[in-house]
């Protein structure tokens, strides 16, 4: 079954490591791989609650066309998902509906909250930072996925990931992350991780499977975020081995843990 097309902005609250820029011609550090694998682990959590907290808001009938965004938050080690829409002033973000995480990452409760609650401080803030990257990122010209993902040194990572279209297909590349301030204003970085897409498929033979995946980078030499959270993502779960320009090649786990080859 293929995931709801989440087209609509998705922020998380949970620290992670920041990515410090490697000097040239060094591989990644254990340390750096561990950032990596942990920030794709977030990404992935963050699309199977999104995914169910958005199936819990419709449940209510929702009046989506008063929440046209979704914004979803990780504390207390839980997720939930808040639905609202910027004030008219641009002041505070209107939260109408919450879904929240209940005993499975797959349980999310939903209430309506009238009137709406309003927020001045994280939503709001990166609410302005989807709209900041948006303006750069443009228009594409297939359907994205958006998440954001703090750093340890209190900035937001912006995430644009191409969204699965087809059962059975997972693209993979065309993907781009921002760093952007706390206060969502003004992008610090813009990083292509990827710059041409891969519509990866589960297509074999009947009767045979898959062992793993592979494909190569050509930007960086550098394992990407949207690697680990594509191998997390895919069914079925099989390892993706990943060639560099520095001729190493590393091997992702189905656990999203990185390790290198050679």
């Amino acid at each position: 079954m293929i995931r709801k097309i989440l087209l609509l902005p998705l922020l998380s609250a949970s620290l992670m490591w920041t990515q410090e820029a490697r000097p040239s011609g060094t591989t990644p550090s254990p340390a750096d791989l561990a950032g990596t694998t942990a920030r794709g682990r977030m990404l992935e959590e963050y699309d199977v609650a999104a995914s169910h907290a958005t199936d819990a808001v419709e449940a209510l009938k929702a009046d989506f066309p008063s929440a046209p965004l979704y914004l979803a938050h990780y504390h207390g080690g839980k997720w939930e998902v808040a639905f609202g829409r910027m004030s008219p002033q641009g002041d505070k973000f209107l939260i109408v509906y919450k879904a929240s995480e209940g005993a499975t990452p797959e349980q999310f409760t939903a209430k309506k909250i009238d009137p709406p609650e309003e927020d001045k401080g994280f939503y709001f803030e990166a609410a302005k930072a989807m709209a900041t990257t948006w303006k750069d990122f443009g228009k594409p010209s297939r359907p994205y996925n958006q998440y954001i993902l703090p750093t340890d040194s209190g900035e937001l990572y912006v995430y644009f990931l191409p969204a699965q279209t087809t059962s059975g297909v997972y693209p993979l590349g065309g993907d781009v992350r921002y760093t952007v301030t706390q206060d969502g204003g003004t992008i610090v970085a813009k990083r292509q991780m990827h710059k041409t897409i891969i519509e990866k498929k589960n297509d074999l033979p009947a009767g045979q499977t898959a062992t793993g995946g592979y494909h190569t980078h050509v930007l960086n030499d550098d394992i990407e975020d949207s690697d680990v959270f594509h191998v997390l993502n895919r069914r079925p779960s099989i390892p993706e081995f990943i060639g560099t320009p520095d001729k190493h090649v590393y091997a992702i786990e189905v656990d999203g843990t990185i390790k290198q080859q050679k």
